[in-house]
Order: structure tokens, then C-alpha cells, then sequence
């Protein structure tokens, strides 16, 4: 195929290409680490449960024994979420689309992906906010599935109104800062370091937990749809260039010099995959270090004093993370940390399995006439985010009142969907892309680890229960 066979093809056949001009040339100058800051932003919104609720736990179970994990999984993250990324840089589409274009039954993988991820953001939303009711209980007292319920509502009104953008940014620096306590304070009370290179040594605990351990694993980083939206995120920052849809006039004029040649367009998108890659090692890197913070607190706070995070009470015992090392004004931090990073979590994932389910119906729907005004994306996210990741996730909180049963279901789906997810990936990028830009043997060795980790982990879960 032609270097610019697949980067040429016009990229509005679908609802998810939706990607904006942009620079065709990653920026350069002042500007030589365009991905640090990218790479925090990401982290920030990339570090939820799995670092907060789950690790502690982990950590209270089993101290160090699963530090090994952390660097494993969080290096094939990176893997995954740039294979992602890859496919929005070169084609100027999300893997959605990739998804759609798969031979087979019509469009047996968008399905694939739709069902399973409608159970996950019912339980991840329904969790989500169950632990922020949890908070709001411990810091003013109340039910907590009656602040869940409310959370549940006021986030969904935001989300759906569009109105919802300044108060993520501002949510989105607060978490920042409670990460940053969080490794201040498990550097006062972490180990020697011989402590932490035995757990680095691959070992399993003896009646290992799966029902802790698999949700842990599945919420790690960005999880199943999140590896899925980085690919959103990807063409959000920018990455890519301009779309293959911009005729080669537009393109000097947006960076100021003609593409004289197709080997001058794969080397410019080869930048920004490098870029991009750079950019998610830089969250990787940084959730990784926010992981092991956690970690550290959990097995040398909440594992001598017996207390695993469970039942309606986890974020009174979560706040023991902190209290336990700056007293009260810990208490404190650790209660209004627990409602930010997971309260700002739930805006996001609405926001996104809202645009996502939006996207999947439309590409569903393409050629048909859809009723009332459901062929319109916003109409179909707003209604996404009423019943989906609103009216649903209601009634589990209500039924269920335990936060973590209902965040470890969520964990589970995710580590079960996972290797389905990445395979559709490496497969879209080993199929549609050019071969001067599809990933080569050892990248395409490390999906094929990835998705075979993930299917052995869901495989023991699904056989312990």
C-alpha cells in the first residue's frame, strides 16, 4: 500500500471524525517537551479507582507482593494506549471507526464493544458515585446512597448541559494536588528500599483474593474504554497534524511550507507518534509512581492496624492514608481528595461513555433513518447520559449499597474486555494502516502479551467464581 493510500482518504464517513485542523508539524522552539504537560493531564484523569480505592486494598491484603504489577501492567498500558493513539494520528479517526471497518458479520466488533461497556459504565458510574456518597457521608454525616443518588443527578444535569468543562479543569488540579500529597506522604512513611525490591521480584500470595486483585488489575491506569478514548484524547490534544480531509493547499498554509512528498507526510506523522508516545509514558511514568504511593500507605498504614477498604464506610477508611501521617488536617485532605478525584471522575466518564455510546449508535445506525431527533450525536449522548450513566447507575446504588461490590464489578468487566479491546486494536493498525506507519514486530509482540495477560487474569477470575 502507498504511504498515502490510507492518509489520503477522507476522514468524515462517521460521527467520531470530528477531529479540528491543527499544525501539520509537531511544535518545536521553546516548545521542545510538547508532551510533559499533555502527559500530566492525562495522568491526572487516568489515575482514579484503581489507585485510590483498589491499591490500598491490595496493599492492606498483601504488603508489597504485588508491587511487581505496577511497572508490568503500567508498561503495557503504554503499549496499548499509544496503539490507540497511533491509528487517530495516521487516519484522523478514532478506533471506533477502525472497529466498523473489520471484515466479518456488520459490524460484529462495534457491537462487541458497545454491550459489554453499557454493564461497565452502569457499575463504574453506579461506584463512582456510591464512594463520592461515602465521602459526603463521613465529612457531614447522612446516607451515603442518598449523597450518591444526588452526585449521580447534579453530575448528569452538568454533563448533559455542556456546562461541565470548568468545573472538571478546576477538579482536575485538585485531584493533581492530592496526588502529589499522596506521594509526599507515603515518601515519610515508606520502607528501605530492600523492602521494595523484594516486592519488584514476580511472586503470587499464597490464596490470592481474585475478587480484590482482578478489579485492581482492570482499573489500572486507563482500563478497558479508556485505552479506547485515548484515542479521542489523542486527536483532542492535537496530535497528528491536519486531517487527511485538508487538500494539500490548506496544509501549507496551516504550517507555513508545502508537502513537497508522501515520504515528508510519513515522516511528519512519525513525529507525532513519537510525540505522542512521549507524552503517554510521561502519565504512565507519573500514574505508575501515584500507584506505588498508594501502596506504600496502605501496606504500612492500613495493613498493621487489619483495615481492608470495604462497605459503606471505605472512604472513612481510606482517610486513615493520611490521617495517620498528618493527623486531623490529613483527615481531611484525604476526605475532600476522595471527592474531587472520584467526583471529577464521574464527570469524565459520563462525558465519555456518553460521547462514545453516541458515536457506536451512529456508526450502528449509518445508512438507516434513526427516529425523533436520535440522528443528531448530541441528542444521542445527552440521552446516553440520562439513562446509561444516570437513571441506571440510580438504581444500582440504590440496590446495592456496598461502593466497593459495585466498583469491583466495574473492575472486573474491564480486565475481562481488555484483551478483546486490544486485540481489535492491533488488528485495525496491522490491517489498515500504511505499512511505513503500522507498528512493527516487537510493538505487535507486546499487544499480543498485553491481550494474553488480560484474557489469563479474566480466565482465572471467570474460573474462581
Amino acid at each position: 500500500m502507498p504511504p498515502t493510500a490510507l492518509i489520503d482518504r477522507p476522514t468524515n464517513r462517521g460521527p467520531a471524525a470530528t477531529v479540528r485542523p491543527r499544525p501539520a508539524r509537531p511544535p518545536r522552539g521553546r516548545r521542545i517537551l510538547p508532551w510533559i504537560g499533555p502527559g500530566l493531564v492525562w495522568m491526572v484523569s487516568a489515575v482514579g479507582t484503581g489507585s485510590v480505592l483498589f491499591t490500598p486494598r491490595v496493599a492492606s491484603l498483601y504488603q508489597y507482593t504485588l508491587l511487581w504489577l505496577i511497572p508490568g501492567v503500567c508498561a503495557l498500558m503504554w503499549v496499548m494506549i499509544r496503539e490507540a493513539g497511533r491509528y487517530s494520528i495516521v487516519t484522523g479517526r478514532t478506533v471506533l471507526e477502525g472497529f466498523e471497518q473489520l471484515p466479518g458479520p456488520h459490524n460484529w466488533a462495534v457491537w462487541l464493544t458497545f454491550v459489554p461497556q453499557l454493564v461497565a459504565a452502569v457499575a463504574g458510574i453506579g461506584g463512582l458515585a456510591s464512594l463520592v456518597g461515602s465521602a459526603l457521608s463521613s465529612a457531614v454525616g447522612g446516607d451515603h446512597t442518598v449523597w450518591g443518588v444526588a452526585f449521580i443527578v447534579v453530575a448528569g444535569t452538568l454533563v448533559a448541559a455542556g456546562g461541565y468543562r470548568r468545573v472538571e479543569q478546576v477538579a482536575r488540579v485538585l485531584a493533581g494536588l492530592l496526588l502529589l500529597v499522596a506521594v509526599l506522604a507515603a515518601l515519610q512513611v515508606a520502607p528501605g528500599a530492600g523492602t521494595l525490591a523484594q516486592g519488584l521480584v514476580p511472586r503470587i500470595p499464597d490464596d490470592p483474593d481474585l475478587y480484590v486483585i482482578v478489579p485492581w488489575i482492570g482499573t489500572i491506569l486507563a482500563g478497558s474504554m479508556g485505552i479506547v478514548w485515548f484515542s479521542y484524547w489523542t486527536a483532542a490534544r492535537g496530535y497528528g497534524g491536519v486531517p487527511a480531509t485538508r487538500q494539500d493547499d490548506q496544509m501549507a498554509e496551516a504550517d507555513g511550507s508545502a508537502v513537497t512528498s508522501d515520504e515528508e507526510r510519513v515522516a511528519r506523522l512519525t513525529s507525532w507518534i513519537r510525540t505522542m508516545g512521549l507524552a503517554a509514558a510521561v502519565g504512565v511514568v507519573g500514574g505508575g509512581a501515584v500507584l506505588v504511593a498508594f501502596m506504600v500507605l496502605g501496606a504500612e498504614l492500613l495493613a498493621p492496624a487489619g483495615i481492608v477498604p470495604q462497605g459503606v464506610d471505605v472512604a472513612e477508611d481510606l482517610s486513615r492514608l493520611l490521617a495517620d501521617v498528618w493527623g486531623r488536617s490529613g483527615y481531611w485532605l484525604m476526605i475532600v481528595g476522595v471527592l474531587i478525584a472520584l467526583g471529577g471522575s464521574v464527570l469524565a466518564n459520563q462525558d465519555g461513555w456518553g460521547r462514545s455510546f453516541a458515536d457506536m449508535t451512529l456508526v450502528l445506525a449509518r445508512g438507516r433513518r434513526l427516529p425523533w431527533r436520535l440522528g443528531d450525536r448530541r441528542t444521542l449522548k445527552r440521552l446516553y447520559v440520562l439513562v446509561p450513566t444516570g437513571l441506571a447507575p440510580i438504581v444500582v446504588v440504590l440496590l446495592v449499597r456496598d461502593p466497593v461490590t459495585i466498583m469491583s464489578a466495574s473492575g472486573i468487566v474491564a480486565a475481562l474486555h481488555t484483551p478483546f479491546i486490544v486485540a481489535l486494536i492491533a488488528w485495525v493498525n496491522r490491517r489498515q494502516l500504511p505499512e511505513s506507519l503500522r507498528p512493527g514486530s516487537v510493538v505487535t509482540a507486546a499487544m499480543v502479551l498485553s491481550a494474553v495477560f488480560f484474557a489469563g487474569v479474566g480466565t482465572l477470575q471467570l474460573l474462581s467464581l
